[in-house]
């Protein structure tokens, strides 16, 4: 076949022209085809490009807009720690480091259309609840330590609402409080166990509802029905899970519910705070945005903490280190305490096993609870032993990990 054939003149193609019927490549501008092609994908990647980059604008943008709002909803306590900062060289100092202690307050103001829904608000608040939450170094337990508000302390002076000041006095212990607000009651406990206080968190009535409702309920186990007018509770016996109000009746509840005192209130309330934290730990909560969200909403709308906690930030740094705390090491137990020597109403610290409580938190040692179940004792002990451990107290008390029900 002559070499002159495929060319339409007979003549030799040129070196490099495409053979006949052969589509052009993509990086060649020979052919309209080609050039149209070349200009769609461009115009196509250009589009993308842009679709992609206001995706992620808007994506970041939204996510900066729920961050701030959070962030927001959290009010700092300026004037608390002022005060602190006025009184810091009376203060404990911390011993252990990476140990953490919070105070956490619930406060029973009426303050607010949702609050005075519980009463006249007479322009004050006390207490209605106050833990100390001891977080070991490494976070391998957490102990959580009821103070009851009938117990007999030292009030330090202290800096009223008003600016005025208060003398010291030997007086109720929720009636920090109401003198001179979280910094008051800060110093008051820090008197009393002489454990420095890290940061501190007051919630409201209508904080700790939202909280409830935000996590669907929490199942409790009630041995007995429970009908209740001045809590406007009647719930069933056996296993229910409490709303936000009911919840708030729940714990709140002292005459009608158990022997009517303070320690059944506050192994009530214990309790309930050890299903909360199963509840939040069980279905996925802090692992999944779409549930975490209106859970951190709820919380940061009712809180007031110290300035270093008041951000999304400081409180994920927290409940960072509390991810991994297995709920038989989330300790809940009440400071020893007994009858008042001059008023069988009020209470006082019962010695030694009170100072062996708070020296045990204040060095960051073991603590150790055991709960009575029909007769039957069971007994747990947090935190991990020293190179010469000594025989831990044993203290009163439950943990996150039991089943009311068992």
């Amino acid at each position: 076949m002559s070499d002159t054939a495929g060319t339409p003149s007979g003549q030799p193609a040129a070196r490099g022209a495409p053979e006949p019927g052969r589509a052009l490549g993509p990086g060649s501008g020979s052919s309209p085809t080609g050039r149209g092609r070349v200009r769609r994908r461009r115009r196509w990647a250009r589009g993308t490009g842009i679709t992609a980059a206001a995706v992620l604008v808007a994506a970041s943008a939204a996510g900066w807009a729920v961050y701030m709002k959070l962030d927001g909803n959290i009010t700092p306590d300026e004037a608390a720690a002022a005060e602190l900062e006025r009184f810091e060289k009376d203060r404990p100092t911390a011993l252990v480091k990476g140990a953490r202690n919070i105070l956490l307050i619930g406060s029973d103001s009426r303050a607010g259309e949702e609050n005075g829904r519980y009463g006249r608000d007479p322009g004050t608040e006390r207490s209605d609840t106050a833990i100390l939450l001891h977080l070991s170094a490494g976070r391998r337990s957490a102990t959580a330590v009821s103070i009851p508000r009938d117990l007999m302390v030292e009030v330090p002076d202290c800096r009223r609402p008003d600016g005025s000041r208060s003398e010291p006095v030997f007086a109720l212990f929720n009636s920090a409080f109401e003198v001179g607000g979280s910094a008051c009651t800060i110093r008051t406990v820090e008197k009393l166990t002489d454990i420095r206080v890290d940061h501190h968190v007051v919630v409201d009535f209508a904080g700790f509802k939202d909280m409830v409702d935000a996590v669907d309920g929490v199942e409790v186990c009630l041995r007995e029905p429970i009908d209740d007018k001045d809590a406007e509770l009647r719930l069933p016996a056996g296993r229910v899970t409490l709303t936000g109000e009911q919840a708030l009746g729940y714990v709140r509840a002292r005459k009608t519910l158990g022997d009517g005192s303070d320690t059944s209130r506050m192994e009530r309330q214990q309790r309930f705070l050890g299903a909360l934290v199963s509840k939040v730990r069980s279905n996925g909560v802090l692992l999944n945005p779409v549930k975490l969200y209106p859970v951190l909403d709820a919380a940061t709308s009712s809180l007031t903490t110290d300035p270093e906690l008041a951000s999304l930030r400081g409180l994920y740094e927290l409940a960072r280190g509390l991810r991994e705390i297995p709920t038989e090491d989330v300790q809940f137990l009440t400071v020893p305490r007994e009858s008042y020597a001059q008023d069988v109403n009020r209470d006082q610290l019962a010695q030694p096993a009170a100072a062996e409580l708070f020296e045990r938190l204040r060095t960051d040692s073991p603590v150790a609870v055991h709960t009575e179940r029909d007769g039957k004792a069971t007994e747990r002990e947090s935190g991990e032993p020293s190179e010469n451990p000594s025989p831990a107290p044993t203290f009163s008390g439950n943990t996150a990990a039991e089943d009311s029900c068992a």
